[in-house]
C-alpha cells in the first residue's frame, strides 16, 4: 500500500485518508494564520501546496496539478509583499508589516468580470480536454475564486476573505451533494474562520485607516 492510501480513520461509514486529513490540517492552519495577521502562514502555505501537490498526484487530477506552481507563486510573491512594505503601506502598529487595505469599487466589478471570464474560457477548455466532467465551468469557477483569493490576501486586501467566504460556502454545498462526510466539516471551519478574519481585518483596516 502507497503511504497517499492509508486510512487514518472512518466518519460516517466514509474512510478519511492521512493525505487528505494533512492537506486539511495544513490549509486550515493557513488561513487561521492568515486571519490572525502573522507572516508564518506563508511557511504553513508551503507545506499545504506540497501536500496538494501529492494529493492531486495521486489521484491523477492533473488539472488541479498543474495550479500549484501558480498558487505557489502567489504565495511567495504574498511572503514578499506582507514583509517588504512600501513607504505608504506600512501598518502603524509595525513598520515591517503591511497594512490592510482595500479594493475600490471599480477594483471589485473587474475582479468579479475578469472572474466570471476566465472561468468560462477554462471551463470550456476543461469541458473539450475531460467530457466526463458533470460541472466544468461551476469547477472552474470556484478555482478561478481561490486563486483570485490568494492573490488578494497576498495584497492584504480585506476583500480577499468574501471571496474564500463565497468559495467555503459553494464547496460546502458541492460535498454535501456528492455525499462527502469529511470535508464539508472542514469547509465548515474555513467558513468560520472566514467570518471571523472578515470582522478581524476591518479592525486592523480602521485602526490603519
Amino acid at each position: 500500500m502507497e503511504w497517499t492510501d492509508i486510512v487514518l480513520f472512518t466518519l460516517g461509514g466514509k474512510p478519511v485518508l492521512l493525505l487528505d486529513f494533512l492537506s486539511s490540517l495544513l490549509g486550515l492552519t493557513c488561513v487561521f494564520l492568515a486571519g490572525r495577521n502573522s507572516k508564518y502562514n506563508f511557511w504553513v502555505g508551503y507545506l499545504y501546496t506540497a501536500a496538494l501537490f501529492f494529493l492531486f498526484w495521486s489521484r491523477n487530477l492533473y488539472a488541479n496539478l498543474l495550479l500549484q506552481p501558480i498558487s505557489l507563486a502567489i504565495n511567495v510573491y504574498g511572503h514578499w509583499r506582507w514583509t517588504h512594505p512600501k513607504e505608504e503601506e506600512r501598518s502603524t502598529e509595525d513598520a515591517n508589516k503591511l497594512k490592510v487595505s482595500m479594493l475600490s469599487w471599480l477594483q471589485r466589478g473587474f475582479a468579479v468580470a475578469a472572474v466570471l471570464v476566465i472561468a468560462l474560457v477554462w471551463g470550456w477548455v476543461m469541458k473539450s480536454l475531460f467530457p466526463s466532467n458533470p460541472a466544468p465551468y461551476l469547477d472552474c469557477c470556484v478555482t478561478v475564486l481561490i486563486l483570485t483569493a490568494q492573490f488578494l490576501s497576498a495584497l492584504k486586501k480585506w476583500d480577499c476573505w468574501i471571496a474564500w467566504l463565497i468559495v467555503n460556502v459553494t464547496q460546502i454545498i458541492l460535498h454535501v451533494s456528492v455525499g462527502h462526510v469529511f470535508m464539508p466539516i472542514v469547509c465548515a471551519l474555513y467558513l468560520v474562520n472566514g467570518l471571523w478574519s472578515l470582522a478581524s481585518w476591518m479592525k486592523l483596516y480602521r485602526k490603519n485607516g
